[in-house]
């Protein structure tokens, strides 16, 4: 079985989850032509992600020459093909109102459609319901294989109407959802009959790199945060927790991990608010520098206004930390209250200092039994292995209903 996973920007630092899968997936046998559109512009620093970069075919590399001449060549051998497709196109423009990038999507389904031919790709994969569904969805009606398409959110589930959300569920084989919550809003959009082809299928994390919980930290309270500095993340309302909280626990210290747009505003306000000798930024790590990072701290903290399901939350409980998060999408299907960590209003600063107030005050011996409670739960739900197992039999479904 060969497929080829439709990707936007790959391999980035904040997107190992799909480096994994496709791991996981050869480790089962699976071929995997990777067909991302562009590499990132962020400096990769993870040997896996090099290693990932240097197995892509980075489709607008080619050139917008050979994206053309790709069309144009289905104009003319296949024209009923470059129609359906041009009017498909037209259809997504309309609900986004981005003409001149659906005529992108075109062009590059066009390119994929003739290398995955020439690759004997017996069925696309894409990662996120964006650009990369767009693209294999035009690519099928351009003659290419059938597709499938996961979504992990919030993007997708904020703009379902513009990204044509439905439709891309409707034309699809299978939808996947990394949680429970993101097939709902998958459900939301697509027509009832199609609810059977729409699957959960978690990201997943690699036990072998999670051998043992690592022991708790000496000292004073430590917490860690993980994930890019953006607004949705609420890396700002954590820093303004933080302050209140430092009231009452004075020897506090937080550690975040990653950088992003919001980099100079966290750095101004964690200086306006005297928190340097408390607050460590790391920039991006690698993924032994990410479990470094959990293995020195007693919990990590997940203040986001909106998510999918994190992976560092799932790399955090298999460390055997217990996880403070907020009450949004798919966090509460692994993160329960007072067993494998704690839920707060996404937010609200005072619930989140008074939580951080809280787990300082949490005995060792109660912070590791629930550190390994979930690492318990999480290797239960989310072992990349047997989630890519899935995967390879949906897949091999998908390739089924094409051939009937």
């Amino acid at each position: 079985m060969k497929i080829a996973y439709v990707l936007n920007t790959y391999p980035q630092p904040s997107q190992s989850f799909i480096r994994r899968e496709i791991q996981a997936l050869e480790r089962r046998g699976v071929e995997v032509l990777r067909l991302p559109m562009r590499p990132t512009q962020q400096i990769l620093v993870d040997p896996g992600d090099l290693a990932e970069a240097a197995r892509c075919h980075y489709v607008l590399h080619a050139g917008g020459v050979a994206l053309l001449g790709a069309f144009l060549r289905i104009l003319l051998f296949s024209p009923g093909r470059a129609v359906r497709g041009f009017m498909l196109a037209q259809r997504l423009a309309r609900a986004s109102g981005a003409w001149g990038r659906s005529l992108i999507y075109l062009l590059e389904a066009a390119y994929v459609a003739r290398l995955v031919r020439k690759m004997g790709c017996e069925h696309m994969h894409a990662h996120f319901g964006t650009n990369p569904a767009a693209v294999a969805m035009l690519t099928e009606a351009l003659g290419g294989p059938g597709y499938s398409f996961t979504t992990h959110g919030p993007e997708e589930f904020d703009s379902p109407k513009q990204l044509s959300l439905g439709l891309k569920v409707a034309r699809s084989r299978m939808a996947v959802a990394i949680s429970s919550f993101g097939r709902s809003q998958l459900c939301r959009w697509a027509p009832f009959q199609a609810w059977p082809r729409v699957k959960v299928v978690h990201c997943g994390v690699e036990p072998r790199h999670f051998p043992t919980s690592q022991p708790l930290p000496e000292g004073a309270l430590r917490v860690v945060a993980i994930g890019r500095f953006v607004e949705q993340k609420g890396q700002m309302i954590l820093i303004q927790a933080l302050a209140d909280a430092l009231r009452d626990v004075p020897d506090l210290h937080l550690t975040l991990v990653g950088d992003g747009e919001m980099r100079p505003d966290l750095e101004a306000a964690i200086a306006s608010l005297g928190l340097r000798a408390n607050v460590t930024l790391t920039g991006w790590l690698s993924e032994a520098g990410v479990r470094d990072a959990l293995a020195g701290s007693h919990a990590l903290v997940m203040p986001s206004f909106a998510e999918g399901l994190p992976m560092v939350v799932m790399e955090a409980m298999a460390a055997g930390r217990p996880v403070l998060a907020t009450y949004v999408a798919g966090t509460p299907e692994l993160v329960l209250q007072d067993q494998t960590g704690w839920l707060v209003p996404a937010g609200d600063s005072p619930a989140l200092a008074e939580a951080l107030v809280r787990l300082a005050a949490v005995p060792r011996d109660k912070l590791k039994l629930m550190g390994e409670q979930a690492r318990e739960r999480v290797l239960e739900r989310h072992d990349i292995d047997r989630e890519a197992e899935k995967l390879a039999g949906y897949f091999h479904d998908c390739i089924a209903q094409g051939a009937g």
